[in-house]
C-alpha cells in the first residue's frame, strides 16, 4: 500500500461530475489544489452512500480549504450515474465519482481487498505537489469520519506541529 511521502500514482479515469456528465479526469486535474480521494467497495450498497453523502454535505468545507474531493470505486461511470439518479442522498453530489473499472488506481494504491477484489474504505490526502500526506483505511464494514478527514487536512495545512486531538484554531506546538 502506498503511504505518507509517496507520490500519488498517475491515473486517467472516466468520472461522473457534479453536472451528471461524463468527463475524463487525471492525476493532473485540479492543479495547485489539495485533493482528498476516498474509495468505497461498490455502488448500490449500504455503508457506502452514508459516506458519500457525508462528503457531499461537507464539500463546501473542503472547498474553503482549497481542496478537491474525489470519490472512486471500481464500478463503471454508467453505474455511478445510475446510482446517483436513483439514490436521493446522491442526486446532487458536488464532487466527481471516478470509475476505476480496470482496478488500476486501486491496485496502484494497494487498497484492493485480498479476497473480495474491491477497494477497501481508503482515504488519501494529497498535497498540491502530488505527495500523499495522510492515509487511512477501514475494513469493508466500517464507515469513515469526514470530520476526522477535515481535522487532519487542517493540521497538514498548518505546516506546524499539531498535538493529539488538535482542532483548527487550537494552538500548535512550539519547539
Amino acid at each position: 500500500m502506498l503511504t505518507v511521502g509517496d507520490a500519488f500514482p498517475s491515473f486517467s479515469l472516466q468520472a461522473v461530475t457534479s453536472g451528471k456528465e461524463f468527463e475524463t479526469l487525471t492525476h493532473e486535474s485540479f492543479p495547485g489544489k489539495w485533493k482528498v480521494l476516498f474509495l468505497w467497495p461498490m455502488d448500490f450498497t449500504f455503508v457506502c452512500p452514508t459516506e458519500i453523502a457525508a462528503f457531499g454535505k461537507r464539500d463546501g468545507d473542503f472547498q474553503d480549504r482549497d481542496t478537491q474531493v474525489l470519490g472512486a470505486s471500481t464500478d463503471t461511470h454508467f453505474v455511478h450515474l445510475a446510482w446517483r439518479n436513483q439514490h436521493p442522498d446522491l442526486k446532487d453530489l458536488p464532487f466527481p465519482m471516478l470509475a476505476d473499472t480496470r482496478r488500476e488506481l486501486s491496485a496502484a494504491l494497494g487498497v484492493l481487498h485480498k479476497t473480495e477484489g474491491v477497494p477497501l474504505r481508503a482515504t488519501f490526502v494529497v498535497d498540491p505537489q502530488g505527495v500523499i500526506r495522510h492515509v487511512s483505511v477501514n475494513d469493508l464494514s466500517v464507515g469513515r469520519s469526514v470530520d476526522e478527514v477535515l481535522r487532519v487536512l487542517d493540521a497538514l495545512q498548518t505546516d506546524e506541529l499539531c498535538p493529539c486531538n488538535w482542532r483548527k484554531g487550537d494552538a500548535t506546538l512550539k519547539v
